[in-house]
């Protein structure tokens, strides 16, 4: 049905109107007919009209005049007569949607109509996604509008303006650190730093200096005084990003730092007082390693008065298109283009299996506004993703070969076609780079 699609039909002879809106009423249109060019006039400004169909040739106001006056949002379809061509490029160059020789029929007639009702329809969607990315669908650069994400939101303005330490959970890509920020920010410390450190980026050896700092001496290479995050953070916000690859010797020294807010830098004697916001974040089950005995229990409850889990991009799929326009936004302003992107290309990436989550789709994006020569990102665009598809099909047909093996094959063709960029590799893996590092050495692939 095309109820929602308002139609004015205009030509000096009324048995061709009557005629038009006898077979676009029985698809569900609504239609309205004019005989007089002069009133047709007058509708057509009025701009109540999605679509006007109206004949080339009429008496005081042509076809041509009405295409001229109609609104940007309206389209417009030119009826012309038998050899009329160069009228038909003519009305199309000067902006009609389409056009349609006398005499014509039925089913091009009303094929050209649904046509440009769909593209209506279409603009209509992009429009309503542009106004909510900007409003209710959009917190803190968080897009999304499913009812998961609207849940994540509503937990955030819940515990921001609380002192409490959260453990947000997520799969990698899936904006752990937006989250954490969006809680900083809209908190009373926003004025106060926020700081971020990645526990599984940082060497064993060196992390309890980065979290606590040290003095001068306090180790080989220690050539002065530095703050720990904890420090750097003071009044304000930490986030220990992957929190879940502390070293267990380590988590009870931070388990003793959250009871009593207190630090020693590495090589002193002398205890400081630090009021910080503790986030902690992982993408793994911490339960789990509580079970394995690589995660302390007791530290799990300290960091965790409240949870968030942020679901993965595959979990909320109706996302996408929110995502996708705000992410085409940013590119355009980043590159000095306005990108746009069609259905088919949107109903691809709504499809695809999403490993490496937001992050992975905004890098997919990206790379096809960079690829293409078009500013319209069409299907084609976005063609590597079906080889993609097929590398984890092609999976199905491995005979009599062991998990692992099925495993390192993965690995290795995903970092060959991403040029061995392991950063770019581990996100579309969905696993942190120190995970990537290892199955590299444990499979012998570097």
């Amino acid at each position: 049905m095309y109820n929602d699609i308002k139609i004015l039909l205009v030509d000096d002879e009324p048995n061709s109107t009557k005629l038009m809106k006898k077979f676009l009423a029985r698809k569900g249109f609504d239609v309205c007919e004019e005989n007089n060019s002069i009133k047709a006039k007058e509708l057509v400004e009025s701009g109540q009209y999605d679509l006007i169909v109206s004949d080339l040739q009429m008496p005081d106001v042509s076809g041509f005049d009405l295409l001229k006056l109609k609104p940007e949002k309206s389209l417009f379809i030119m009826v012309t007569g038998y050899g009329s061509i160069s009228s038909a490029v003519e009305s199309m160059k000067t902006g009609a949607f389409d056009y349609i020789s006398k005499p014509f029929h039925t089913e091009e007639f009303v094929l050209k109509v649904q046509k440009a009702s769909e593209h209506i329809r279409l603009n209509r969607q992009l429009t309503d996604l542009k106004s909510k990315v900007a409003g209710t669908y959009s917190f803190s650069n968080i897009v999304g509008k499913s009812r998961k994400m609207q849940k994540v939101f509503e937990t955030i303005m819940n515990v921001a303006k609380s002192n409490v330490n959260i453990l947000v959970e997520g799969q990698s890509g899936t904006g752990k650190e937006l989250v954490s920020r969006a809680i900083h920010f809209n908190g009373p410390r926003k004025d106060s730093p926020f700081v971020a450190i990645n526990c599984s980026a940082i060497p064993d050896n060196l992390l309890e200096s980065e979290l606590f700092g040290h003095v001068k001496g306090a180790f080989t290479g220690a050539i002065e005084n530095q703050k720990g995050v904890f420090e750097q953070a003071d009044g304000g916000t930490l986030l220990l990003d992957e929190i879940a690859d502390m070293p267990y010797h380590l988590q009870s020294k931070l388990l003793r730092v959250i009871e009593n807010w207190e630090i020693k830098p590495l090589g002193s004697d002398k205890i400081k007082k630090v009021d910080v916001r503790l986030i902690s974040a992982t993408n793994q089950n911490l339960q789990e390693m509580i079970q394995q005995k690589k995660f302390r229990e007791d530290l799990y409850y300290r960091i965790s008065s409240v949870t968030i889990h942020i679901p993965s991009l595959n979990e909320r799929r109706d996302d996408i298109p929110l995502l996708a326009d705000y992410i085409l936004k940013k590119i355009s302003e980043k590159l000095g283009r306005k990108f746009s992107m069609d259905a088919q290309a949107l109903d691809a990436l709504v499809n695809f299996d999403w490993k490496g989550n937001v992050r992975e789709l905004e890098n997919v994006i990206e790379g096809a506004a960079i690829a293409t020569g078009s500013d319209q990102l069409g299907k084609n665009s976005f063609r590597f993703l079906q080889g993609h598809e097929r590398i984890e099909n092609s999976l199905d047909n491995f005979d009599n070969v062991g998990l692992e093996e099925i495993e390192r094959l993965y690995i290795k063709k995903v970092l060959e076609e991403n040029n061995w960029n392991k950063v770019k590799a581990s996100q579309i893996l969905g696993i942190d780079r120190k995970t990537l590092y290892k199955k590299i050495r444990e499979y012998n692939l570097d």
